[in-house]
């Protein structure tokens, strides 16, 4: 497989697993189990490619909270983003202080893969039957924050899953209304992390990079995260996330059985 075709199967892999729940860092580590390592530079520049994706997607709800901030609901929405956010931030800095680093194995991908699967049935199952929430509690975005740290330490946990399941854990129990803050908190949170990898990758040798192979693959992550957060928006409405469960522990044991 030329060089040009992995960036291509990397960007979609990227652009498939960043917002749906079934963990990016996860795939892209067992993707590169077998394609080879990439740098990090490529793994950052293709997460932006994504990030970019969700911001156009979400431009309308954006744009309505910013620009109407002096209506009470938005001020208080925004307000509960930037905790969420703030202690995602505290979590993530305790987490670098104390050198926590992505594995290189699978192992603990397919068991995170697998654990988060059981999980979305067990939470799916609970919340099925209960009053329909859609009010955004402190409490929640509480908890959306502190998922967002478990995401970060365990790859193959999701960010996207372990957000939106902490919402409707935590009383947010409608589906789009989890999904589109564990969203809208995700953006300047993966800004930040992407910025943050910038910035020490500034000074960083990059004679040996593919530039187009990165630009291709950016450009495919984005075209791919646009219409992967748009399916699943359209999906919510009408469907639970057991498929995506399933999915999940099926990978799981697969990796147990044939990857490490």
């Amino acid at each position: 497989m030329t060089d040009l075709l992995q960036a291509v199967v990397l960007g979609i892999i990227e652009g498939l697993t960043e917002f749906l729940p079934v963990s990016s860092t996860g795939h892209l580590l067992i993707a590169e189990h077998w394609l080879g390592e990439r740098s990090e530079l490529f793994n950052v520049a293709i997460q932006a490619g994504a990030i970019l994706a969700a911001v156009v997607v979400f431009w309308p709800r954006i744009s309505q909270l910013l620009l109407g901030f002096a209506v009470r609901e938005n001020r208080d929405y925004l307000a509960k983003l930037l905790l969420a956010f703030s202690i995602t931030m505290a979590g993530a800095f305790t987490a670098k202080q104390l050198g926590v680093t992505l594995p290189e194995s699978v192992v603990p991908v397919a068991i995170a893969l697998l654990v988060g699967g059981a999980l979305i049935l067990l939470i799916e199952w609970r919340v099925s039957g209960r009053p329909l929430v859609t009010e955004l509690s402190w409490s929640i975005a509480f908890w959306v924050g502190a998922a967002q740290v478990l995401a970060a330490v365990f790859p193959g946990t999701s960010r996207s899953a372990a957000t939106i399941f902490a919402a409707m854990l935590a009383g947010l129990t409608s589906r789009p209304a989890a999904t589109e803050f564990a969203f809208l908190v995700g953006i300047p949170t993966m800004f930040a992390a992407t910025g943050y990898e910038f910035i020490k990758l500034r000074g960083t040798p990059t004679a040996g990079e593919d530039w187009s192979a990165l630009a291709v693959a950016s450009v495919v992550a984005a075209v791919v995260a646009f219409a992967a957060v748009k399916w699943l928006l359209r999906y919510i409405q009408t469907h639970r996330f057991t498929v995506f469960a399933w999915y999940r522990i099926a990978a799981g044991l697969f990796l147990l059985l044939f990857a490490r």
